[in-house]
């Protein structure tokens, strides 16, 4: 891959703001970002704007009201929860292409709270007829499937919420900063078994910016002591199979990814140093522990077991809290597992900071029962100079 690195990124603290608009969020998010690497919105040659639930009400275009309208080419983006990763991916080719030196890519989402799934109108609606289609339906299946060919065990699953949930007392920025103990995580309201609520992503407003530049930008501007480059950038949808049809497959569309990032950067996992993997739910962590290689399958059980995923173990994953306390707004996702990568890669993680870290992934997929997945995957390397 051509050389393009992230020189300034940042996230707003997610929480909720109903006193504040989407474009509000994202300007927030701009600025810090912004900020970050010294840089004025008059530098920026492009934008990527990612969100969901306003994307037809020209989100990015909102935003540069914000801060500043420059002219600059603008596009928004809505590709599920991958819809920030993506628009980070389109600034990246942006540059790569030699259209810019300089792109902004932003993720940002107002969240309601409570049960997100099926939102079909049209034709047959499958709801309740044939299954489910909402969220926690479809990844407790991915969890009992697990379970018939594994033997994993509702524990194993519960501990995934146990050092997420650690994990985030030591991130300022996560929504949710409480340990729950093993036990209270397994005696928790029962959404959808093997998932009780507190193995459950938390429906947050948030928002997210990483601005990239090409190497001659970083040399010319003077940003390469803090400059993380991207060593990979993969995306994939559902290859057909009859079964995807009537059940949403979250695992070949995650290998796919996995596999051509992996040919990408020239590395294997077992070079990363850190992960920000799609927690939505406990059992999709644990799934896609397989996926991504990080180990073998029927192994993600015994990796939970022997805390290999947690601080301080071979590889940690969701350092940051993940989706299940951090919180997950929707379009803001991918560019906030970014920004964690960043800020572990410069060694700038505070309290939570993975020791010489040089490789790290992000890795986010969405989609829905009757409509196909997306995943994006992106692989980053520490500065040059650490």
């Amino acid at each position: 891959m051509k050389d393009i690195f992230v020189v300034g990124t940042d996230m707003i603290k997610f929480g909720r703001f109903p006193e504040k608009s989407v474009p509000e969020l994202a300007a927030e998010a701009t600025r810090l970002a912004l900020d970050d690497c010294g840089l004025a919105i008059s530098d920026i040659q492009a934008l990527y704007c990612g969100n969901i639930y306003e994307s037809h009400m020209m989100v990015g275009q909102r935003l540069m009201r914000e801060i500043g309208m420059t002219g600059i080419p603008v596009v928004n983006v809505a590709n599920a929860c991958a819809t920030g990763a993506t628009a980070f991916r389109e600034a990246l080719l942006a540059i790569a292409s030699g259209s810019c030196d300089i792109a902004l890519a932003v993720g940002v989402e107002q969240m309601g709270k409570g049960l997100l799934g099926s939102a079909q109108e049209y034709g047959f609606r499958s709801e309740g007829v044939i299954g489910s289609d909402t969220t926690p339906a479809m990844f407790a299946l991915v969890g009992s499937e697990h379970q018939r060919l594994y033997g994993t065990t509702f524990a194993q699953f519960a501990k995934v919420a146990v050092k997420n949930h650690k994990h985030a007392t030591l991130n300022p920025k996560a929504m949710y900063r409480l340990e729950t103990p093993l036990e209270q995580v397994m005696a928790a309201e029962m959404i959808a078994y093997p998932n009780t609520k507190l193995m459950c992503s938390a429906n947050v407003d948030g928002a997210a910016a990483a601005i990239l530049a090409s190497r001659s930008a970083v040399e010319r501007l003077g940003l390469g002591r803090r400059a993380v480059r991207v060593r990979a950038s993969a995306m994939s949808s559902d290859p057909y199979d009859t079964l995807d049809l009537a059940t949403t497959d979250f695992s070949t569309v995650t290998r796919l990814a996995a596999a051509a990032a992996y040919e990408q950067a020239g590395l294997g996992p077992g070079e990363l140093d850190l992960v920000e993997l799609h927690d939505c739910f406990a059992t999709a962590e644990l799934v896609h522990y397989e996926n991504l290689g990080l180990c073998g399958p029927g192994e993600a059980g015994s990796l939970i077991d022997r805390g290999e995923t947690a601080l301080g173990g071979r590889l940690p994953v969701n350092v940051s809290g993940g989706l299940l306390s951090k919180g997950h707004p929707l379009g803001a996702t991918g560019i906030a597992n970014i920004c964690e990568i960043a800020a572990h890669l410069r060694g700038e993680a505070g309290a939570r900071q993975v020791a010489q870290a040089r490789f790290g992934l992000t890795h986010v997929v969405g989609g829905a029962q009757q409509v196909g997945s997306a995943c994006a995957i992106h692989i980053l390397e520490r500065p040059e100079n650490q």
